[in-house]
């Protein structure tokens, strides 16, 4: 099986064009990872719907097929998985490099058949990301971890014992690695110092669904009870909340109206609410829809005293590290001074010197810290996507830009934007994607 789109390609983008409409935001990334990791957990069918349709969800349903798992796109953006034919082999590493959530399958496997092998993951390249959280919490399972040049070895010949763990970093994929491996460990286990992201509230409900006991959901301490064995379920994948953030960012500086159906606000959105609130970006909510507003006058809400603000990155409930990226062009267009303060990865503002060519005013400070000075009239240029979200935030300031822009590599965008040209245009924007 094979449902990967190799070719590479370039979005040809011309900009200063209002983008207008309704937007259906896709399913959830950072949920439909680790939910399709999970299904490894089960002796039986596992139905997921809204699963988003992008690159990074296709290596990981190959990764699945190529361990044997049963894989069937039953409607669009539906899956059927079959994992009770699987076996225990190497992860293969030409797939395990491409994305980071391929380390997700290591609770899985080393739950179910008392042994793993994995390469080192793939990804953006934002900074260090370790994985000791990882493996730290699967020593105190009872696993034994070997930590080669180039891959890891876990094995637990007596099956894994529930325990009590104490995250040292409040990492998502960590905990929810934790999480599968403890769903099937003989005994209660604890996870204290988890992360409570909604899509970590999200696989926790599957692994409910399918037969386990998961509980403190969506606090910092977890409570597993392990079962014999998980059994199918059903689960649905809620909206992208990152992909949101970018279109509220986006018809924000492009000065259309644009509303988005199934936002869930109130769930994800209030403090992007009030970190783009700091850029002078309000919308309003209509039920469970957010609409964007348009012409809103974008100007930079001082601090108290007239100091100079800054939005900054956390675990949640925190602003999202992943919106970092969107936040610095935006910021490119709001008439004042602002600070952004990337606290979680140490490269992930090296991308900006994109946005000085285009005629941005930006200083960057230190791995960590950028001050942004707007407005700036920004004119297009030929860019190269780095990765997922400083690519999206390219398209944004693309679309802003004057004149023509052509950004290789866009196949890292489309890692964790579906189909993003066509729905671009669809809102009017002018992108054609061509071949390289």
């Amino acid at each position: 099986m094979s449902i990967l789109d190799d070719g590479q390609f370039a979005y040809v983008i011309r900009g200063g064009r209002p983008i207008h409409g309704t937007l259906v935001p896709g399913g959830n990334k950072n949920a439909a990872l680790p939910m399709l990791a999970a299904t490894l957990l089960a002796d039986g069918i596992v139905e997921l719907t809204n699963v988003p349709q992008i690159r990074d969800v296709a290596v990981m349903l190959e990764l699945l097929s190529e361990l044997g798992a049963s894989v069937e796109e039953t409607a669009p953006s539906a899956w059927h998985i079959n994992a009770s034919t699987v076996f225990s082999l190497p992860v293969p590493e030409r797939l395990a490099y491409e994305i980071r959530a391929s380390f997700l399958l290591a609770g899985p496997l080393l739950a179910r058949f008392g042994s793993a092998e994995l390469p080192r993951p793939g990804g953006d390249r934002i900074g260090r990301r370790p994985l000791d959280a990882h493996l730290h919490a699967f020593q105190a399972l009872g696993a034994e971890v070997e930590v080669g040049s180039d891959r890891y070895r876990l094995r637990a010949p007596r099956g894994l014992i529930g325990s009590d763990i104490f995250l040292h970093e409040m990492s998502v994929m960590a905990t929810e690695n934790a999480v599968m491996a403890a769903s099937l460990a003989d005994g209660i286990t604890t996870i204290r110092n988890a992360a409570s992201e909604p899509h970590v509230q999200e696989l926790c409900l599957l692994v409910n669904a399918m037969g386990g006991s998961v509980k403190g959901i969506g606090t910092n301490t977890l409570e597993v009870e392990g079962a014999p064995k998980l059994g199918g379920a059903t689960a649905t994948i809620g909206p992208d909340p990152l992909e949101v953030g970018s279109f509220i960012g986006l018809a924000a500086v492009t000065g259309g109206e644009l509303r988005i159906v199934g936002a869930e606000p109130e769930k994800h959105h209030r403090m992007t609410e009030l970190c783009f609130g700091r850029l002078g970006i309000t919308w309003r909510v209509e039920g469970n829809d957010i609409v964007v507003p348009a012409d809103q006058e974008l100007v930079i809400r001082e601090d108290i005293h007239g100091a100079i603000p800054k939005i900054d990155d956390g675990p949640w409930p925190a602003f999202p590290a992943d919106l970092t990226s969107i936040s610095v062009v935006l910021a490119t267009q709001a008439r004042g001074t602002i600070l952004i303060h990337e606290k979680m990865f140490e490269s992930r503002l090296f991308w900006v010197d994109r946005l000085i060519a285009m005629g941005a005013r930006i200083v960057l400070c230190d791995p960590h810290r950028a001050v942004v000075v707007g407005p700036s009239k920004l004119r297009g240029q030929n860019l190269a996507s780095p990765d997922i979200r400083a690519g999206m935030a390219l398209v944004i300031a693309a679309l802003v830009a004057g004149g023509e822009s052509v950004i290789h590599n866009v196949r890292q965008v489309e890692r964790g934007y579906q189909n993003l040209h066509a729905r671009l245009s669809a809102l009017g924007a002018d992108v054609e994607r061509i071949e390289e």
